[in-house]
């Protein structure tokens, strides 16, 4: 039996190509038992369409704050509904809004609302994952208490070859296995 048996998840997409992963990793976690939530951001939309993701999840997807003049989603009743949060893939960008607790859509505002465990898969080319101000902002990430699921080496979508490319699902599934083990 899963250790993600009836656990909450949410699964944070920002715009980076390693969004079509997001697809196989909320597959992974309906079939592993979990019940998962999609929070996109709008550069995200542009990778993978929402209603993949509602379809895979059997979910809807949340995708803004205010959808319309009528419908406000509440980021926070999903930031204490949720077991685990796992954004992945994890931009540059948002890794550096989340550092600075910078609050502009939906994943964001969730973000900072979560009472619950934060994992981040972070997707990128080389130099930008080498880069001094990525990293400081990694380090606040970190010693804000969030789960770092390391990058990958490989060809990237650049066509360079090294560290940055996300995480493939199945070792975002080991990660969260081993911690709500």
């Amino acid at each position: 039996m899963s250790n993600l048996r009836d656990k909450k998840i949410i699964i944070g997409v920002c715009g980076s190509i390693a969004a079509y992963k997001s697809a196989m990793l909320t597959r992974l976690l309906v079939k592993a038992g979990a019940e998962v939530k999609v929070i996109m951001t709008a550069s995200a939309s542009q990778f993978i369409a929402p209603l993949t993701l509602s379809v895979l999840s059997k979910n809807k997807v949340y995708t803004d704050l205010i959808a319309d003049a009528s419908t406000w989603s509440n980021h926070v009743e999903l930031g204490l509904w949720a077991d685990a949060l796992v954004i992945a893939p994890t931009s540059a960008n948002t890794i550096a809004k989340m550092a600075n607790g910078n609050c502009d859509n939906m994943l964001l505002a969730t973000y900072l609302s979560a009472k619950c465990p934060v994992f981040f898969a972070p997707a990128m080319d080389l130099d930008m994952w080498k880069h001094k101000s990525v990293k400081r902002n990694m380090e606040l990430l970190h010693s804000y208490g969030n789960i770092l699921i390391p990058v990958e080496h490989g060809e990237l979508a650049s066509g360079l070859v090294g560290d940055g490319r996300m995480a493939e699902p199945e070792h975002i599934m080991e990660h969260l296995e081993e911690y709500f083990g």
